[in-house]
């Protein structure tokens, strides 16, 4: 059960943040180099509590299907979406925002486990780790670039 931990440090308000993380049409901005697209459920603007995502994206050559369930929802502190169907055998996305010093800490907690048993293991500590944490750190810094410049 590998959880990742990534934080972001972005100087831009806590509100603008918390909205762009959960901005439907940012993430398939953020994912083009997968094809990501939202293709059922909430497809446009912002997901709330309740709502769910059906993303279709190509990681490691294969077409993959995810829906997402948002399961916990505190504006502008924190929200949660939970894979219902996918390719995981259990995904839980945490975000949490805190304001420290005039700047927003966005922190991501990526808790999931892999497919086929020792298997999926091996595939975790072999790469899929290090793939999350990049499509978690790549998505991240296109939040922060479009959070700093919206505030110029």
């Amino acid at each position: 059960m590998p959880l990742l931990i990534i934080n972001t440090r972005i100087n831009a308000p806590i509100e603008i943040c918390f909205d762009l993380a959960r901005s439907i049409d940012l993430h398939q901005v953020s994912m083009k180099h997968t094809g990501e697209k939202a293709v059922a459920g909430t497809t446009k603007g912002l997901i709330g509590l309740d709502e769910s995502v059906t993303w279709k994206a190509r990681h490691f050559g294969i077409l993959m299907t995810l829906t997402s369930k948002i399961t916990e929802f505190q504006f502008p502190y924190m929200f949660v979406d939970e894979m219902v169907k996918g390719p995981f055998a259990r995904m839980k996305h945490k975000h949490l925002f805190t304001e420290v010093e005039g700047n927003t800490l966005m922190v991501d907690e990526f808790d999931y486990t892999s497919p086929l048993g020792i298997l999926g293991k091996a595939a975790d500590s072999i790469f899929l780790n290090k793939y999350m944490t990049r499509l978690l750190i790549h998505r991240n810094l296109v939040i922060k670039n479009i959070a700093e410049s919206s505030t110029d």
